[in-house]
């Protein structure tokens, strides 16, 4: 108790911090870094001295890109500039590319997507402070307050093993880091040493992010030479009804949908995807590995968006 009651009045002396004061949880939290973790108690008290509550942090989350229009928020980024970019990207890092696809299996096309629509290549890594972000999500955000929590533990532990500044780091309002825009706990659990030069640097070292990407990808069940997806054809009704179900070609064309690649299906199952356009909806079959790209934004905007970019810098790289 004395602890606690020094904790808050060391944060009441910090008038920059004042709305974070009022946050709940806190002093519990560091009561749990310190046992589980072995964290200095003071330095831990320093630390929140001079976390900042970020309104915009909460603006942000609640106002996330997806909610736009599939139209609007496919032309972010699938475009010119994005193919452009993502084509100097591909010729710069071909090497580290090709090893990543020959050692994990994922087509360099996707890796080279997925960090255009997080990063734009690297050039837009996030302006939120993110001790800033995850204190703020971990303890003003309920909804999701308990995975925000784990992944600002996440963070402090990444911080002491890379010895960087937590302070001076910045990246999405959602907390998410460096070039690949992983979170801290995928960070810790799925980046890897891609460039050899014995140290793991998602924040600045692309060939880190290309091999980190991949390897994430993998352990989320990719499968190497498998597809994505394929428009579809709904003559009836009656699968869009369940198209949160992943169903056999054979059960999708008794539900009245079609596709003409039969020989890409195999045993496989597919979800059914609509996306609203100008003239109704489009229709799309999702395999495993659309399923896989769901797992780094669960959202089948974002995992089209991949897929669509990946195709058109392939188109234009050949």
């Amino acid at each position: 108790m004395i602890l606690r009651r020094f904790f808050t009045l060391l944060l009441l002396s910090a008038p920059l911090c004042a709305h974070a004061v009022e946050l709940p949880g806190i002093p519990r939290f560091i009561d749990k870094m310190v046992d589980k973790h072995q964290f200095k108690r003071d330095e831990l008290v320093r630390i929140f001295q001079q976390a900042q509550h970020r309104q915009k942090v909460l603006d942000a989350i609640s106002a996330p890109a997806t909610a736009k229009p599939w139209a609007e928020y496919r032309a972010i980024f699938v475009n010119a500039q994005r193919i452009r970019g993502g084509l100097q990207f591909w010729q710069s890092h071909a090497d580290a590319l090709q090893r990543a696809e020959e050692q994990y299996g994922v087509p360099q096309e996707i890796i080279v997507a997925l960090i255009g629509v997080e990063t734009l290549y690297g050039s837009n890594a996030g302006k939120f402070n993110t001790l800033d972000a995850l204190t703020t999500l971990a303890f003003d955000y309920p909804r999701r307050a308990d995975f925000f929590r784990g992944e600002l533990e996440q963070y402090l532990l990444l911080a002491r093993e890379q010895n960087f500044d937590l302070f001076q780091v910045q990246g999405s309002y959602a907390g998410a880091l460096g070039i690949p825009q992983f979170m801290p706990g995928s960070y810790r659990r799925h980046a890897v040493d891609f460039s050899g030069d014995g140290k793991i640097d998602l924040l600045q070292d692309p060939q880190d992010a290309i091999g980190s990407i991949a390897n994430y990808l993998r352990h989320y069940g990719w499968q190497s030479g498998q597809p994505l997806a394929v428009r579809a054809g709904v003559s009836t009704d009656k699968g869009v009804a369940s198209m949160a179900e992943s169903r056999t070609l054979a059960e999708w064309e008794q539900a009245g949908v079609k596709q003409d690649d039969k020989q890409i299906w195999g045993g496989k199952t597919a979800r059914l995807i609509a996306f609203t356009v100008a003239d109704g909806q489009e229709f799309w079959l999702g395999f495993n590995n659309f399923e896989v790209i769901t797992r780094y934004n669960k959202s089948d905007f974002y995992a089209m968006t991949v897929v669509q970019l990946a195709e058109a810098l392939r188109a234009a790289k050949n």
